[in-house]
């Protein structure tokens, strides 16, 4: 499966130093009790998620054959190149996906994750989701401890001052109203740029762009700072819905466990990272997770 990506990065970290594709491991096991019994001791979970987690939403990944929003791929439009040659049509993209999103309930798989953060917190247990979405569905579904890699759909920044902010205007402006319909037939709406979303800093007025990573562009520092530290310290980790190609993110988990903490793999395919893991689990995110995060028998209630 291809995933949407962002370029590759080198970091300096302890944890992304060696490489991980040397390391050899037995094929992993698919015994439910065993992880269970690990999970029931783990005290700093990190759960890695990608677009699989939300595709049980039904999201739409824009990848692969037909995944196309009106003649273009994701990729051709999520570039800072993109938004400079073209910026109405790209706001007209991320019009679109913002609609469709407000549309889409978290799942039973974002469900698990943050039921399973809320209760484990009260036992002085700590679960952190690092997530390649930028939907907000672990949000929506109450995850508190995100870390989202590529932004969100429902944030913006301004490329004259810098400015983020959340944003969840319906629509996010006046000039888009209607707009980003994504069939091949569709035009161009050819907003002009001082109509397009606008930043409100006093004396700015800046044009604003969608608050995520595309293509070409490096993670934001300080998030991958955070998701290195938590992966430093987790001592359980699980990888759901993700096909670990995209990097950095893809050498996450396979560097966790290079240095033995168990790893967990939940999918629908297995990954090229799949046999560095101590476990995976196969099928819907949706099915396999919530049975795997359940209050264990020696949780106390």
């Amino acid at each position: 499966m291809q995933q949407f990506t962002c370029m590759v990065i080198r970091l300096n970290s302890g944890l992304l130093r060696k490489p991980w594709g040397c390391q050899v491991m037995a094929r992993p096991s698919s015994d439910l009790a065993a992880f269970r019994e690990i999970f029931s001791k783990a005290k700093n979970i990190a759960i890695i998620t990608g677009a699989g987690v939300s595709a049980e939403s039904g999201v739409p990944t824009f990848r692969g054959a037909g995944g196309y929003w009106r003649k273009w791929q994701a990729q051709e439009l999520a570039t800072p190149e993109a938004f400079s040659r073209n910026p109405s049509r790209v706001w007209e993209f991320y019009h679109y996906r913002r609609e469709v999103m407000i549309t889409k309930n978290p799942n039973q798989a974002h469900l698990a994750i943050a039921g399973c953060e809320e209760r484990l917190a009260k036992q002085g247990r700590k679960v952190t989701v690092i997530t390649q979405n930028i939907d907000e569905l672990h949000r929506g579904a109450g995850s508190k401890n995100v870390l989202e890699l590529h932004g969100s759909l429902f944030k913006t920044r301004c490329m004259t001052c810098g400015h983020e902010a959340a944003n969840h205007r319906r629509p996010i402006c006046a000039a888009l109203a209607g707009k980003g319909a994504p069939s091949p037939d569709s035009h161009d709406a050819e907003i002009p740029v001082e109509q397009l979303p606008r930043c409100e800093q006093t004396g700015c007025r800046g044009l604003l762009r969608p608050a995520v990573v595309w293509f070409g562009e490096t993670l934001d520092s300080d998030i991958l700072t955070s998701a290195e530290q938590v992966l430093d310290s987790c001592d359980l980790c699980l990888v759901v819905g993700t096909s670990s190609v995209v990097y950095p993110a893809a050498m996450f988990a396979p560097q966790v466990a290079a240095r033995r903490v168990p790893v967990a793999e939940f999918n629908m395919e297995t990954t090229p990272a799949t046999m560095n893991f101590k476990f995976h689990f196969h099928g819907p995110c949706g099915t396999t997770l919530p049975p795997a995060l359940a209050r264990h028998e020696s949780e106390q209630l």
